[in-house]
C-alpha cells in the first residue's frame, strides 16, 4: 500500500522569455519574461495558490525570479534566492541558434559533441543533479509536512527527474517532459521520495511550435533507460 506524502516539492520551470535573436542565454543577466511568459507565471500560480505552499525558492536568474513572483505575492511568500538551482553552464552560451543562424552548423562547434554523456559541452549532468538534490532536501526540510515550490529551468529539472527514476543522463533534448512553467513535483514520506509527478497548468498557454524544445546544450541522440 503507497503511503501519504507529507511533503511536497515541486519543481517549476521558468514562462516564456523575451529572445528574438534566439541567443542560447544561459546563465546570462537581462533575459526577463515576455509578455506571454508573465501570463503564464500568473496562471501557474492562480492553479497552484490554494495549496499548502510554504516555502518558495528561485534560481537568481530574472526569468526565474519574474516567474515566482506573482505565486510569492499569492501565498505571502518571500522567494529565497538559490544559486544551486541556476542554469547549467555550457560553451554555447551566447550562441543564436534560430533558423538560418544556427552555431551548430558551424565546424568550429563540433569540438564540443564529442561526448553527449557527460556532456562535453557542459556542465556534467551528475554534477547538476547533485546540487539540484542538495537544494531539494532542503526546501523539503524547509517545508516539512506542507509543500515548496522550486523556480528553476528546463535541463536543471529534467536532469533531476532523470536522476530519481535512474533514468541514464543521454537524451534527446526535444523530447524533455518540461514544458514552460510546468511543474515536476517531488512527493516524500519523511526523507524517502515516493513518487514523481509532473502537471502543466499553464499548458493551454504554451504556442504549438515551442512544446517540443529547442537544441538547449542539454543532451543528444536518443533517451535510454538503464
Amino acid at each position: 500500500m503507497s503511503q501519504t506524502p507529507d511533503t511536497i516539492v515541486h519543481l517549476l520551470r521558468h514562462g516564456e522569455v523575451h529572445n528574438p535573436e534566439g541567443v542560447l542565454y544561459g546563465q546570462r543577466d537581462g533575459f526577463h519574461l515576455s509578455d506571454l511568459g508573465r501570463r503564464m507565471a500568473e496562471k501557474v500560480a492562480d492553479a497552484i495558490k490554494e495549496r499548502d505552499i510554504v516555502h518558495l525558492v528561485s534560481s537568481p536568474l530574472e526569468r526565474a525570479q519574474e516567474t515566482g513572483q506573482p505565486l510569492a505575492d499569492a501565498r505571502g511568500l518571500q522567494i529565497v534566492t538559490d544559486p544551486r538551482v541556476i542554469e547549467s553552464t555550457n560553451v554555447f552560451e551566447g550562441k543564436r541558434f534560430g533558423k538560418g543562424d544556427n552555431a551548430l552548423k558551424s565546424p568550429a562547434t563540433w569540438r564540443h559533441l564529442w561526448n553527449p554523456f557527460k556532456p562535453s559541452w557542459g556542465e556534467p549532468y551528475k554534477d547538476i543533479a547533485a546540487r539540484m538534490m542538495a537544494a531539494v532536501h532542503d526546501a523539503r526540510e524547509a517545508a516539512a509536512g506542507h509543500e515548496a515550490v522550486i523556480v528553476s529551468h528546463q535541463l536543471p529539472i529534467w536532469t533531476t527527474r532523470l536522476h530519481v527514476e535512474q533514468r541514464s543522463f543521454l537524451h534527446d533534448p526535444r523530447k524533455r517532459q518540461c514544458t514552460l512553467c510546468s511543474l515536476t513535483s517531488f512527493h516524500f514520506v519523511g526523507d524517502r521520495l515516493t513518487q514523481v509527478s509532473y502537471s502543466e497548468p499553464a499548458g493551454d498557454l504554451i504556442p504549438t511550435g515551442d512544446k517540443k524544445a529547442p537544441f538547449s546544450a542539454g543532451g543528444a541522440t536518443e533517451e535510454k533507460r538503464p
